[in-house]
């Protein structure tokens, strides 16, 4: 749920800046939300990202024109392409765990059917070979581990990750969730050690993935400048494409109910009557333990049941 009051002149911005940055923000890693909002909105437009492709191509030995590229085009759900770039990139500098590890996410993502590609799992554990902290491939690598059948050691990856989580953190609450349903599904115990599960002290954030959907703030005055200085015609293309990967990151984490709500609320946003009702359907199916909270949050927007 969005927090804060804010108003914006249009529905496509509002959309713009809420699912835009609830799909990148990383707490304390993310850049300032004017930064990031600014780049947002530079990288979904075509010519923006045709001015990153040249860059990285001029010189292709500097790993940062690539990640540059590749994190353009993963916002705007070219996620083969962004796979691409950052193959590309790590071939510039084999050493930098998060590109082993971004390039892993738009290979899941990038999948029509295999939820976790062999070479999407190899890039994991690439990046884990590099940085044994990094936090997304922790909570890839898991996923892995629970669809190849290991439910138990599945959670207790998780239950590592959530004790290395931010205090806070917009996505504690996803990665919780994950763990109970899936312990729920597989007949797992785990409420006492999730209740006394503390955070770490010492703990690396959250890079921008499917667990960091939920916490999505109220943007600032420069986030509403930045997005409201794009036509119209730039406001819903952008808005189209940010829940393409919205619904993207929903396929891989569906346990985000907080991200279902915000599909439904985009959907209603932009028209899309049919589409906000199959998101209802689609939720209640990935999380039928929420579905008296997921109708009554689609009733009070005025979502049909299919």
């Amino acid at each position: 749920m969005v927090k804060g009051q804010w108003v914006l002149a249009g529905a496509a911005v509002a959309l713009i800046l809420a699912i835009g940055y609830s799909a990148s923000s990383s707490d304390s890693a993310a850049p300032p939300p004017a930064i990031a909002a600014k780049s947002k909105a530079i990288a979904n437009q075509p010519q923006a990202i045709e001015t990153l492709r040249a860059r990285a191509e001029a010189s292709p030995g500097d790993s940062s024109g690539w990640a540059a590229l590749g994190d353009a085009l993963f916002a705007k759900g070219e996620f083969s392409q962004a796979a691409e770039a950052l193959q590309k990139g790590t071939s510039a500098d084999p050493k930098r765990a998060d590109l082993w590890s971004a390039l892993g996410e738009a290979r899941v993502m990038a999948s029509p059917r295999d939820p976790m590609p062999p070479e999407a799992l190899a890039s994991f554990r690439k990046a884990l070979l590099l940085d044994p902290k990094d936090p997304r491939s922790r909570y890839f690598t898991a996923v892995a581990r629970d669809l190849g059948g290991d439910h138990q050691g599945a959670i207790d990856d998780w239950m590592a990750l959530l004790k290395d989580t931010p205090p806070g953190a917009s996505w504690e609450n996803d990665l919780r969730r994950t763990i109970t349903q899936v312990a729920k599904i597989n007949k797992i115990d785990v409420a006492n050690k999730l209740a006394a599960l503390k955070p770490s002290v010492d703990h690396p954030a959250m890079p921008a993935g499917p667990v960091g959907l939920a916490g999505i703030p109220g943007p600032s005055a420069a986030q509403m400048q930045a997005a409201a200085a794009l036509t119209p015609s730039q406001q819903d293309a952008m808005a189209q494409q940010m829940v393409t990967q919205l619904e993207g990151k929903l396929r891989t984490n569906p346990s985000n109910i907080d991200g279902w709500v915000m599909l439904m609320r985009s959907r209603k946003t932009l028209g899309e009557n049919a589409k906000a009702s199959k998101a209802l359907a689609d939720a209640v199916t990935a999380n039928p333990a929420a579905a008296a909270r997921l109708k009554s949050e689609a009733a009070a927007l005025g979502i049909a049941s299919l």
